[in-house]
């Protein structure tokens, strides 16, 4: 895998590291999407009841672990005594739930780029915003390697008065009429947008205003094959090798094919 670069436009991400492969958002899969292939993952960051920011998605652990609770009753402490990996399969028993710390330093040593996805819940956008800019601040190469997303624009906005400097996108599940102006006075540099609504209509809204545009979560390289030279900068898959081995898909990407 040839080193980062800050030209790598994030072609093919795999979504919550190489998730259908191996348990979503944890460090088993980061690795995983990098044997793969890819140079990027995206992953989730929520917070405990005592602000510890953490890799997952949703508010509980019910769907992903062994055990069940919300994430507002866990403190980090707990994080060792969770099971992320079985409720996937038993070679993963025992894989634990990540601390943001961890999975940004797995990153690093991977040499590999990531997209940070905030998850609000029912947390304050300052406090998240706060939290997730400090720990990127933290680190030097964060700058040119992590592009930060989230669904809430109030959490966008605060992050982005901390972290001015910072790739952002915003996430959209349709486009709205004016997602433009909201992504610019975000001084966002993309939307992310649900695949079942991408047309040529906003590849070229996206064109106009100098706005990357990818698409989540596809898993058919066909469905968004006629969007591919027109200006579609990336997709953000549960399976990269989907991609990897249909033609054309790692060329564009700058990726080689798999064998």
């Amino acid at each position: 895998m040839p080193p980062p670069n800050t030209a790598d436009p994030g072609r093919i991400i795999a979504h919550r590291g190489a998730s259908r492969t191996a348990p979503e958002n944890t460090l088993a899969a980061f690795r995983e999407a990098a044997r793969q292939g890819v140079r990027w993952i995206e992953f989730d960051v929520s917070l405990l009841g005592d602000r510890q920011p953490v890799v997952h998605h949703d508010a509980t652990i019910d769907r992903c672990s062994t055990s069940q609770g919300s994430l507002t009753h866990l403190r980090a402490a707990d994080l060792a005594g969770i099971d992320m990996g079985s409720r996937h399969s038993a070679i993963y028993a025992g894989e634990p739930l990540p601390s943001l710390d961890q999975a940004l330093d797995l990153i690093d040593r991977l040499e590999i780029f990531a997209n940070l996805e905030i998850k609000p819940h029912d947390d304050p956008a300052e406090d998240l915003a706060e939290i997730v800019a400090r720990a990127l601040a933290e680190r030097d190469w964060a700058l040119d390697r992590v592009l930060v997303s989230s669904f809430s624009e109030p959490v966008l906005a605060a992050f982005r008065q901390r972290a001015p400097g910072q790739p952002i996108a915003l996430l959209q599940s349709s486009p709205s009429p004016d997602w433009v102006a909201r992504a610019k006075a975000l001084s966002a540099a993309a939307l992310h947008l649900d695949y079942r609504h991408l047309s040529e209509t906003v590849l070229r809204e996206a064109r106009l205003a100098g706005l990357d545009l990818r698409v989540y979560t596809i898993n058919n390289p066909d469905v968004v094959a006629p969007f591919r030279e027109i200006g579609l900068t990336g997709v953000i898959t549960d399976h990269p090798p989907l991609f990897l081995d249909a033609p054309g898909w790692a060329e564009w990407a700058g990726l080689d094919a798999r064998a």
